[in-house]
């Protein structure tokens, strides 16, 4: 029988839905000729309040996260633009994570907690594919939309609010330590996702629920 100690899990997209974006940086690093990292170390300075976090908040929009990010890029010494980033951060769906998310979902009530922007490019095919498993969440809670982000605490508050569940009574999935840290410290069972086989282990483990 699944385990009665959690009424919820909670789940982050990319990176556990979708394979992780870092991935297709590392590849734009490598197409223009940046060091390792180069994007991660821009987005990690000032990391509430930089370009990124800004457009995850919907406080500027595309144009201006271009020449935003492009001029903490040029701060570093780097030349790169927000748009060249954006255009490459759709990750592949994980149909075995989306599988886990039917069973689960079977059991307990689901939510997925995303930092996501209003404008990603993203072609319409994909973006309906994506929509389609969304769908399958019982809420989504976007910063593009409440205005606010992961790792600040308001989200996660919030998050639990629309779901209606005890945060002691969540199991939270991320690929990122800094989203999970708010999320243990209000109580919640936080899984690292390092990919789909050791996220869903853990998860199987945690429920005592087969998920595959």
């Amino acid at each position: 029988m699944p385990s009665r100690e959690f009424d919820a899990v909670l789940w982050d997209f990319g990176g556990v839905i979708l394979s992780s974006p870092f991935e297709a940086f590392n590849a734009l690093e490598v197409a223009r000729g940046l060091p390792p990292d180069t994007i991660r170390r821009i987005n990690a300075a000032n990391p509430h309040d930089n370009a990124w976090a800004r457009f995850e908040r919907s406080e500027i929009d595309l144009d201006g996260f271009d020449e935003a990010f492009a001029a903490e890029a040029r701060a570093l010494g780097h030349d790169l633009r927000g748009r060249d980033v954006v255009a490459v951060i759709h990750g592949a769906i994980r149909p075995e994570m989306v599988e886990a998310l039917r069973r689960v979902k079977q059991h307990y009530k689901t939510a997925c907690l995303t930092n996501n922007v209003n404008d990603s490019g993203a072609g319409e095919a994909y973006a309906r594919e994506v929509g389609a498993v969304m769908a399958e969440f019982g809420a989504v809670i976007e910063s593009r939309r409440v205005g606010c982000r992961k790792p600040e605490s308001r989200f996660y508050e919030m998050a639990c609010e629309i779901v209606g569940v005890d945060p002691r009574r969540a199991v939270y999935l991320d690929d990122l330590g800094i989203n999970l840290k708010p999320a243990r410290a209000m109580g919640m069972t936080t899984i690292k996702v390092d990919g789909a086989d050791q996220a869903l282990r853990e998860l199987e483990a945690i429920l005592d629920l087969p998920l595959r």
